[in-house]
């Protein structure tokens, strides 16, 4: 199936640089064409000028004064022997009046672009004139259209590509939001039963009363776990509570479930601090910071919680004894915990690495 679907995108790449190549083939093919049929105008506007200029009095001349005055696309500067600019046709009338080098500039490019033509301007004097042309802008447009209109496809694509990812990936939430939420839903039913078992046992054995009071602990444990999933996905519920009396608590809880050989230190420069949070998602992310520094330190280290109270927000930093953070992802998990205290009250996590 995975080699399937890379045979057909390697067949519509394949397709897609088909026709780029065809089109940009197509486009240089028929500016050459234009620009062979604008040479034969050229020459021929330099012919009618030669024939204007040898003209008897009694010629006719209305061919030659017509194919002179019909060329109105092919800009045209006419020089002498030594080079100096005597006349131009069909040039930018705004960018000869504004930079005065314009017409230099343009003789440059002409120069590269064609061979010029010569015209005998005075047949005594041997004197010779040299046109000089350049593109015409038709011819332009239909050299530059394809690669302008490629870059604008290239740039719808790349759209609808990035449209069809984040939808997705957006599905792919969706997906793993209502499993969460279906998990929570299936665990309460059994919760609810062991629920009722603890209390049989509580009323019914008073030898075992102090183990009932810690499974009760986990059980209360579950069913934490069990709201925090069915929360995924869903607007937090913010309130306020104590953080410090917050963090203790978690602490505590992680602290009877890690080796005693582990030390757990809590400081705060306040006795209470309020602030506004989800209390589930809160407790969340402080047990994961602790589980991530007890899985650093092998069974035996210590762990410090440091709590600070700024005006504007709560800094909760979090640091063991443990190995720390691989160099290739320390960019990524570094730093400190951060709570608001505003209204509002979003948080944010970040952890840094063991000493």
């Amino acid at each position: 199936m995975f080699k399937q679907y890379l045979g057909w995108k390697f067949v519509l790449v394949a397709i897609a640089a088909a026709i780029i190549a065809a089109t940009i083939w197509f486009a240089q093919n028929l500016s050459e064409k234009i620009e062979q049929e604008e040479t034969k105008k050229v020459a021929t506007w330099v012919e009618a000028n030669k024939e204007l200029l040898q003209a008897s009095p009694d010629a006719n001349i209305n061919l030659a004064v017509e194919i002179v005055t019909t060329n109105t696309t092919i800009p045209l500067i006419l020089t002498n022997a030594e080079g100096q600019i005597l006349d131009h046709r069909n040039m930018d009338s705004l960018s000869v009046v504004r930079n005065p080098n314009y017409l230099k500039e343009q003789l440059s490019v002409f120069r590269k672009q064609h061979q010029p033509f010569a015209m005998q301007m005075d047949t005594s004097r041997k004197q010779y004139s040299y046109i000089y042309y350049g593109d015409s802008l038709i011819l332009k447009q239909v050299r530059y259209y394809p690669y302008i209109q490629l870059m604008v496809v290239a740039l719808f694509i790349g759209v609808v590509w990035f449209a069809l990812s984040s939808t997705n990936k957006a599905t792919q939430n969706q997906l793993w939001v209502g499993m969460a939420k279906e998990t929570a839903h299936q665990l309460g039913t059994p919760l609810s039963s062991i629920e009722a078992w603890m209390e049989i046992l509580k009323e019914t054995h008073e030898e075992n009363r102090p183990f009932v009071a810690e499974l009760v602990k986990d059980l209360d444990r579950l069913k934490l776990i069990t709201d925090r999933f069915s929360k995924i996905g869903s607007v937090p519920q913010l309130e306020e509570r104590d953080i410090v009396q917050q963090i203790s608590d978690m602490m505590e809880y992680i602290k009877k479930r890690a080796p005693q050989k582990i030390q757990f230190t809590l400081e705060s420069s306040a006795p209470q601090i309020p602030a506004m949070i989800s209390a589930p998602l809160f407790d969340w992310v402080v047990e994961n910071l602790l589980k991530n520094a007890l899985d650093a330190m092998e069974g035996k280290g210590s762990i410090a919680i440091h709590i600070e109270s700024h005006a504007a927000n709560i800094v909760i930093d979090v640091s063991d004894s443990g190995k720390g953070i691989p160099k290739a992802v320390q960019k990524k998990y570094s730093g400190r915990a951060s709570v608001r205290k505003k209204e509002g009250g979003d948080w944010g996590c970040r952890w840094r690495k063991g000493s």
